[in-house]
C-alpha cells in the first residue's frame, strides 16, 4: 500500500535576480501562458496526488514571505475555496529545509512531494514517483547544461553536486521537484536552511540520493531571460497577453501581464511588459 503523501510548494522566495517585476508580485504568482507559476505548480501536485482526500488544505501546503500577503489572497481564494495550507514565513524566510521543518505538525508523518514555484515544468512530474518505495530522496533532474552552469545544490567532489566521488553518469541538474520520505523530513528545523546542506549532501555521499531524469523543457524562471523562455515555450513561440491587458502595438516575442497596456506605435521585441495605465514596466530578457 502506498503510504499517505503531501504536496509542498516552495513560494517564499524573494526573487531578487527578477527583479523589478517582482517589486511588483512574487515570483510565485508571476504568470506563465496567462498563468501563474504558483497555480502550475499546485496543478502539478494535484495530478501527482490523485488518491488524496479531503480538501486541498489537507494535502497541499504553500510557504510565504515576500509578498506573503498576495501569496495568502490568491491561496485562499480558490475556485471552490482554499487552494492550499498557508504557511507564512516571518521574519525571515526559512528556506528549502526549514520550510518543512515548520510544515512538519502539518505533514504529520506523510511523506513530500515538493516542488519550487519558479520551475516551468510542462510535463509535470513525468513519473517521479513511479515505483518510489519511500525509503530514500528521489530527485527529478534533467541533463547538466554547459560548463558553468550554476546549480541550487552547490558544487560536488566531481563538478556534479548530485553524483558522489566516482559515480558514473552523465552530469545532472535540479529542476525544482522531489519526493522525501518522511522519516527523514521528521528531523527538519524551522530555521534557515537548505535541503541539500542539511540532507542532500549526506544521502548523496551515502549512495542513497536517487536521480529520476525527465526529457523535458523544464525552466527554472529565476531570471527575466529564463522567465520569457518560459512564456514562449508555453506559447509555442507565440508573444502572450494577459487577461484585461490592452495592446494596441506591436509584440515580438514578448510577455505583457495582466492589466497592462501597449501603446500604438509601441514595439516589444524581447520584453515584458507589467504593471499597468499608470506605471508601466518594460524589461527585456538581458534585464
Amino acid at each position: 500500500m502506498v503510504a499517505e503523501r503531501a504536496g509542498v510548494v516552495l513560494a517564499a522566495g524573494a526573487g531578487t535576480r527578477l527583479r523589478p517585476l517582482t517589486d511588483l508580485r512574487p515570483k510565485a504568482l508571476c504568470p506563465v501562458g496567462g498563468r501563474p507559476l504558483l497555480e502550475h505548480a499546485l496543478d502539478r501536485l494535484a495530478d501527482a496526488l490523485p488518491a488524496a482526500a479531503g480538501a486541498p488544505q489537507e494535502h497541499l501546503g504553500v510557504n510565504a514571505h515576500a509578498h506573503a500577503d498576495q501569496v495568502e489572497t490568491f491561496v485562499a481564494r480558490g475556485p471552490g475555496g482554499p487552494r492550499a495550507h498557508l504557511a507564512r514565513e516571518a521574519p525571515e524566510a526559512l528556506g528549502t529545509a526549514g520550510a518543512l521543518g515548520a510544515l512538519r505538525g502539518w505533514l504529520d508523518g506523510r511523506d513530500v512531494v515538493l516542488t519550487n514555484a519558479d520551475a516551468w515544468l510542462p510535463a509535470g512530474l513525468d513519473g517521479l514517483l513511479d515505483g518510489w518505495d519511500g525509503e530514500r530522496c528521489r530527485l527529478l533532474v534533467v541533463p547538466a547544461g554547459p560548463t558553468g552552469t550554476t546549480s541550487a545544490a552547490g558544487p560536488g567532489p566531481t563538478g556534479d553536486p548530485l553524483r558522489r566521488a566516482g559515480e558514473e553518469g552523465p552530469a545532472v541538474r535540479y529542476v525544482g521537484a522531489c519526493a522525501l520520505p518522511w522519516h527523514l523530513v521528521r528531523d527538519l528545523a524551522p530555521r534557515p536552511s537548505g535541503l541539500f546542506e542539511v540532507l542532500w549532501r549526506a544521502e548523496r555521499d551515502a549512495g542513497r540520493l536517487e536521480l529520476h531524469a525527465t526529457d523535458q523543457a523544464a525552466v527554472d524562471c529565476g531570471t527575466p531571460r529564463r522567465y520569457l523562455a518560459a512564456n514562449l515555450a508555453a506559447s509555442g513561440g507565440r508573444s502572450v497577453v494577459g487577461a484585461g491587458a490592452r495592446v494596441e502595438g506591436e509584440l515580438v516575442r514578448s510577455v505583457v501581464w495582466d492589466g497592462a497596456v501597449v501603446d500604438a506605435g509601441e514595439v516589444l521585441v524581447d520584453c515584458v511588459r507589467a504593471g499597468g495605465p499608470d506605471h508601466r514596466l518594460t524589461v527585456g530578457a538581458g534585464g
